[in-house]
């Protein structure tokens, strides 16, 4: 079936999402057009609200429309715990246990040889730079159980070994291959209890 033009093209811009299909995006899109123009209009000023403003934090590198970050920012947060995950979005799954009241460090991905992502194209060495500055006593590694997942946490163990700090890697009460973000929280906090010294 075609679209006329303007559908076609919105169906073509949520297909470019994560997951979404082209049935799903000709869902999405036609669920837009029947929406009020003011909540098109908001939601149009919401992306690019999210766009502009939204930048990584100058500790932690997650996302956040003020740096250093909301989390960094908390004074109640045990500065001296740093859980290491792959993306924002692991780091939100983790959030949404309320288990964990350290801070984080997010690598912007993972280890990956076969798609060209080595040690320096992640933040690894501003990880090393904050253990060194400050009073870090435990290393929690909430990686995701995948062969990259895998490579990442051999390689952090290596280099943070030497610091004499604990390291820690959270259990999985997941399947192999599994993705963080999909984890349910009562998994995920039961993960983050049990995790185990490297």
């Amino acid at each position: 079936m075609e679209y006329t033009k303007p559908l076609a093209k919105l169906i073509e811009c949520f297909q470019k999402l994560p997951s979404i299909g082209p049935k799903t995006a000709a869902r999405l899109a036609l669920h837009i057009v029947k929406m009020p123009e003011s909540e098109v209009n908001h939601f149009a000023q919401s992306l690019i609200d999210a766009k502009t403003q939204i930048h990584y934090c100058e500790n932690c590198f997650n996302m956040s429309a003020t740096s250093p970050c909301e989390i960094c920012s908390d004074k109640t947060r045990h500065k001296e715990t740093i859980c290491v995950v792959a993306e924002t979005k692991d780091l939100m799954a983790v959030e949404k246990t309320n288990e964990y009241n350290g801070v984080y460090h997010v690598l912007q991905g993972l280890i990956s040889p076969i798609d060209g992502i080595g040690p320096d194209d992640i933040r690894i060495k501003e990880l090393l730079y904050r253990i060194t500055q400050n009073n870090v006593k435990e290393i929690i590694l909430a990686l995701n159980p995948s062969v990259e997942g895998e490579a990442t946490s051999l390689y952090l163990t290596k280099l943070i070994k030497p610091f004499n700090i604990k390291i820690t890697r959270i259990a999985f009460g997941l399947p192999m291959g599994s993705e963080l973000e999909y984890a349910d929280e009562m998994t995920l906090a039961r993960a983050i209890e049990g995790r185990v010294e490297l």
